[in-house]
Order: structure tokens, then C-alpha cells, then sequence
């Protein structure tokens, strides 16, 4: 018999920059960060720099989850890297990094 799961429910987390490597993280917090990532990134180049983007989704976060916009930063980053191993968002190789939807 299978024992029920306590505790939030997981995702795994890949690093675009550390091929192979996964890491467990909150799936309520990552699905709504990587909600609001998709909300603010444009669907073409030359996208948004990195600081932008972390300023944009503050606005698309749940108070709940993410209250006064707590801990957003490091989400974003996380999540970020995460979207570019699975081919979802992409960076324009420039100075500052841009990214957009792939």
C-alpha cells in the first residue's frame, strides 16, 4: 500500500547552465513564478533584460505565496534557468542578457 505524500507537492528544477543536474523545489511557488515569467517575456527578440523581467512579474504574483513580493528574486532566477533548459524561454546572447519565449 502507498503511502500518501505530506508536506506541498514538488517539481524538479532543471539549470540550464548545469546540464543534468536537478533540484527539488515548492511546485505552488515555481507554477506561479513560471506563470508570471510567461505573462511578462515577449514572444520575439530582443526581449526583456533579466532586471526587467524580475520587476515585471512582481505584479503577476499571488500576495500568498510571494508576499510583498518575498523571495521573487531568487524564484525568478530559478525558474528563469529552468524555462531555458527546457527550451521554453530563450537569451539573446547581448550585453545585458536579454530573454523571450523560445
Amino acid at each position: 500500500m502507498a503511502m500518501a505524500r505530506t508536506g506541498p507537492a514538488r517539481v524538479e528544477l532543471e539549470n540550464v547552465n548545469h546540464p543534468g543536474q536537478v533540484n527539488s523545489a515548492d511546485a505552488a511557488m515555481y507554477h506561479a513564478m513560471k506563470q508570471a515569467i510567461l505573462e511578462v517575456l515577449p514572444a520575439r527578440s530582443p526581449g526583456l533584460t533579466v532586471a526587467q523581467m524580475q520587476d515585471g512579474v512582481r505584479r503577476h504574483l499571488p500576495e500568498d505565496l510571494y508576499p510583498g513580493g518575498a523571495k521573487a528574486g531568487w524564484w525568478a532566477k530559478a525558474v528563469q534557468l529552468d524555462l531555458e533548459a527546457k527550451g521554453i524561454i530563450a537569451r539573446e546572447r547581448v550585453s545585458p542578457l536579454r530573454l523571450h519565449k523560445a
